[in-house]
Formats: C-alpha cells, structure tokens, sequence
C-alpha cells in the first residue's frame, strides 16, 4: 500500500494538471473549486503525514464543521449539537488511545445524545431531536476510521473525490437515465464513469483492494445520495456556503464518509 510521502508526487501533479485545466475552461465555479482544492489538499496531507496526531486532529476539526452543518440542516439546538460533536469527537481520540474501548464510547455518547431531548421535556420535537442526533453520530463517527486506516484513508479521499469530479464532468455529456430522484442531476453514466476513474486511482497508488474497490465505486455514490436525501429533507442545496464553489465541507466528504464505512464494516 502506498505511503503518505509516496502520494505527495501524485497530488502535486493532479493539482497542477487540474489548473490547467480548469484554467483552460475559464469557468469561475470550477476555479473557485479549484482554488480550494489547492488550500486543502496540502493541509490534509500534511495532516497525514504527521501520523496519527496529526489525523486525529484533522478528523476531530472537520468533525466539528460537519457537526455544525449537520445541525443547521436539521435544525438542531446548540445543546443537541455541542453533545453531538463531543460525541463524535470522542471516538476519534478513543480510535488512537484506546481502540479496544470505542464501542463502549460510542454507546456513552449515543446515551448522551439520547438523553439532551428527555432532560430538555421536549414532547413535541424530542424524538426527531433523537432520531438526527443519533444518525448524525453514526455518519459523522466514522471519521474515526481515519485513525485506523492511516494512508489508506488519504488515498480513500483522493480516488472518491476523483470519482466525483468525473461523474460531475462526464454525466451530463454522456447523458442516459437520472441515478435518483434525489439528486436529478447526477446520472448512471457519470457514476459509472467516475467508479471507473476512482479504481484507477486506487491501482495508480497500489492500493486495490476488493474492500477498497466496493467503498469507492458503491459507498462514495450512496454517500454522495444519503447527503442529497438529508439536504432534500431540510429544503437545503447545500450544507453551507462558506467554501467558495463548493458550498460547505460535508458536501466535500459526503462520499468519503460511507466509503470509509464499507471499508471499516468489509475490512
């Protein structure tokens, strides 16, 4: 499997390769893309390449935002999002020191996240409180993965999001039946041709596994879905705006969070 300092050369590559070409399209959206790729790509490898520490802190920052997002998409209260985002934070540090006690850690803040609504006597509103809480501590807990998976989770990151750029890029030129009704614009076509493209990153970096194939050409699609059902239900188009571009940071992970779960629940 390849290393973090051996993908360094491919990242840097495909960042250069993707501003000429994006440059070459003079699309503003695609630039701004673009220009966040070339910030966050080098902090994130960078987190990779400290070890652990490093993605613990990265996976506990990110979990935080995408906490964040996910109660302003469902509405939830600042209690119910500080104990969600303690919550998912504490199973990344049990994931690095304590691995063997992480259930145990998730049941204490799945009792947490249960327990805000019922100490708060919210008849009215306390089981969909609940039911978000809890869903969002499965999703988001499984950064948790990242700690565990070392390079594997960065080369996880880089093939999904290749597979997204290229179903993006190819569905609408290849056109063909709609993947689902939850997101009309996204095509079997441009999934399949980014399933496509996302093995081939993982071959490229020696890292095709059969597990490591299922989570990118299966898990990242349905990932990409779960996040467009939510967003659908809250009447949202995106989780934030903060990111130019791209709207906000769950929209970015969205397939790498089921994609990492099918490689957790397979390997």
């Amino acid at each position: 499997m390849t290393s973090v300092a051996a993908l360094v050369p491919y990242l840097g590559g495909a960042l250069a390769v993707g501003g000429v070409a994006v440059a070459a399209t003079r699309r503003r959206e695609l630039i701004q893309r673009w220009c966040v790729w070339a910030v966050g790509v080098p902090l994130v490898t960078a987190a990779f390449w400290l070890g652990p520490p490093g993605i613990v802190v990265l996976a506990a920052v990110v979990a935080v935002v995408a906490v964040a997002e996910y109660g302003g998409l469902l509405r939830l209260g600042l209690p119910d999002r500080v104990v969600l985002g303690a919550a998912v934070a504490g199973l990344i540090v049990a994931a690095w020191l304590a691995p063997g006690e992480i259930l145990r850690v998730a049941g204490i803040g799945a009792l947490a996240i249960a327990a805000v609504p019922l100490f708060c006597g919210d008849a009215e509103h306390g089981l969909r409180r609940m039911g978000a809480g809890l869903l969002g501590l499965v999703w988001l807990g499984v950064l948790a993965g990242l700690v565990s998976l070392g390079a594997l989770g960065l080369v996880l990151f880089v093939a999904v999001s290749v597979a997204d750029i290229v179903a993006f890029a190819a569905g609408p030129r290849i056109g063909g039946p709609r993947l689902s009704p939850l997101s009309p614009a996204k095509r079997w076509s441009g999934t399949l041709a980014g399933a496509v493209a996302g093995l081939g990153v993982l071959a490229l970096l020696s890292s095709f596994t059969w597990q490591a194939a299922v989570a990118v050409a299966i898990g990242g699609p349905l990932g990409d879905l779960l996040e467009s059902m939510v967003k659908r239900g809250a009447g949202a188009k995106d989780a934030g705006r903060w990111l130019a571009g791209t709207g906000g940071l769950l929209d970015r992970i969205d397939s790498l969070l089921l994609a990492l779960a099918v490689v957790l629940v397979l390997g």
